[in-house]
């Protein structure tokens, strides 16, 4: 196993003496053959994230502000802050774009009080929107969708679906007065981004419950990170996959972000065999296999899974996208390509391009061109 150190001058405006906080990178498996490595073109990273500054939030009201959780992040590169900056990063590691997701805005999605979740989230989406602006064919912004009310979130989806915003973030762990078994609220959300060929979007860690207290440190931190986050993953595929959104909405996308894939493949699996086996006694409102239904429908973001990427040429050549969780301390940067180039070993370059563009470039309607995946520098 190779161990990477972190390179300072890879962050753009990190010193050396931050650079020393963030963990070593360890590479998994053998890699890619140089000349192979050597011509790996620019990436597209599915999930990624920004800092947003805490005076962002001072901008709501008083009252508003005392429902929102403690939740405090630190210690972010330079470029987590100022898009400058972060397009140099971008460069430094080899991508061309990335789509933008938050950090702080995740822990809102477990506000009670509506009001307060509605406009933070409003807020949260005119202040991505412009932090893009420095480039926005490469930051891709997602915004925040709140569906307590659902008329609201469509207009919300709309509006910033008309500034140029990809998709619809919505909550993975939903409120339990609101399941996602109750198809009647959901639906006509979810039919308004069909139209408008915006993918509903689920990032691990958001919703009903989830850092309501802060972060979960030691134990229970790392069943949270990997255990409670896969199942939960499950529970809303499943419910997204067996209820019939699909079925009702059939240009639906859907994407599970930072859910890695290695599990996936199973569990579809799984759920062909109970579908086939148990359809009569137990009737279902879908008339397709589930593995059939994911083909079409949804997508996955990996990082380091090592074992799902094994599996990609058997079941997830179109469903699959790359991502490096910047500026998290998991994220692959500045070594995405050397993590890349083992996780990838014995596929195609048609098939690596799929993982790390195409499925990418054809899930978010990209304005990327040919030119910007292979230009060696895109930023100065």
């Amino acid at each position: 196993m190779a161990v990477l150190p972190v390179d300072a001058s890879k962050f753009a405006g990190m010193s050396e003496e931050q650079a020393e906080t963030f963990p070593r990178r360890a590479l998994v498996g053998e890699q890619l053959a140089e000349t192979q490595l050597a011509t790996m073109a620019r990436m597209i990273s599915t999930d990624s994230h920004v800092m947003e500054p805490d005076e962002l939030w001072q901008e709501l009201p008083p009252r508003l502000r005392e429902h929102l959780p403690n939740v405090p992040f630190r210690n972010s590169p330079p470029g987590a802050l100022k898009a400058d900056l972060r397009l140099k990063d971008q460069d430094n590691d080899g991508l061309a774009a990335e789509i933008i997701f938050p950090n702080y805005g995740m822990a809102l999605y477990a506000v009670d009080d509506i009001e307060t979740q509605q406009e933070s989230f409003k807020l949260y989406n005119d202040w991505l929107h412009d932090w893009c602006a420095p480039d926005r064919k490469r930051l891709v912004g997602v915004p925040l969708i709140s569906v307590y009310d659902v008329k609201g979130a469509i207009k919300e989806m709309q509006r910033c679906h008309d500034k140029g915003m990809r998709g619809a973030l919505i909550w993975q762990v939903a409120d339990p007065q609101l399941p996602f078994s109750n198809t009647e609220h959901y639906d006509p959300l979810f039919a308004a981004c069909a139209e408008a060929d915006q993918p509903v979007i689920c990032h691990i860690l958001t919703g009903h419950g989830y850092m309501k207290n802060g972060h979960t440190r030691g134990v229970e931190g790392i069943k949270e990170s990997s255990n409670i986050k896969t199942n939960d993953s499950a529970n809303t595929l499943f419910d997204f996959i067996f209820y019939g959104y699909f079925e009702r909405h059939p240009n639906l996308k859907f994407l599970l972000a930072e859910s890695e894939i290695g599990w996936i493949p199973f569990l579809l699996q799984q759920w062909d065999y109970y579908f086939d086996r148990h359809r009569d006694s137990y009737p279902v409102p879908i008339t397709r296999k589930p593995s059939e239904i994911f083909a079409e429908h949804v997508y996955g973001t990996f990082l380091e899974d090592f074992v799902g990427t094994r599996f990609l040429s058997w079941w997830g050549e179109k469903n699959c996208m790359w991502s490096n969780d910047y500026p998290h301390f998991n994220m692959t940067f500045p070594h995405s390509r050397q993590v890349m180039a083992r996780h990838l070993k014995g596929l195609t370059d048609e098939q690596i391009r799929r993982y790390t563009w195409d499925n990418a470039m054809d899930l978010f309607k990209l304005d990327l061109t040919e030119e910007d995946r292979v230009n060696e520098v895109m930023h100065t």
